[in-house]
């Protein structure tokens, strides 16, 4: 059975490109109900545990740098199916790859700008979640 929750953060790009608003606006229209949210900004530290998984990648050191960059804002969503339904909310990581409409279409710059981190499995949904919040900040 698909999970019902999905972890999202809208990444410095967005933020600092002020899409925030139309971001959650496409979220909540996507019918996903938001159960934990905060603005907040990653320490070198954070961004090096919550990316560990692409450590030994060439654009791990590039990750890490673009994602202290500036706030964030992370947020547990709900719905049924969340991961796989978000995942095609955002769209390709390469935006230039990604269907009409999607959030990462609509907001990315590049593949390294890509506006939206999304889970990518059940299990990581849970993980990440819990890596940005306690479980009295989620409702």
């Amino acid at each position: 059975m698909a999970g019902t929750k999905t972890l999202t953060m809208i990444k410095p790009d967005a933020v600092r490109d002020g899409h925030i608003g139309a971001i959650l606006n496409q979220i909540n229209e996507a019918g996903f109900r938001i159960s934990a949210m905060k603005l907040t900004q990653l320490s070198q530290a954070d961004a090096e545990a919550f990316y560990a998984v692409h450590s030994e990648r060439p654009f791990y050191g590039e990750l890490v740098e673009f994602m202290t960059s500036g706030p964030i804002v992370a947020a547990i969503l709900e719905k049924e199916n969340a991961v796989e339904d978000f995942r095609k909310l955002i769209g390709a990581t390469n935006p230039a790859e990604a269907a009409e409409g999607t959030i990462r279409a609509r907001f990315a710059k590049s593949i390294g700008e890509n506006a939206v981190h999304g889970s990518d499995s059940d299990e990581n949904a849970e993980i990440e979640g819990d890596f940005h919040f306690a479980g009295r900040e989620q409702f």
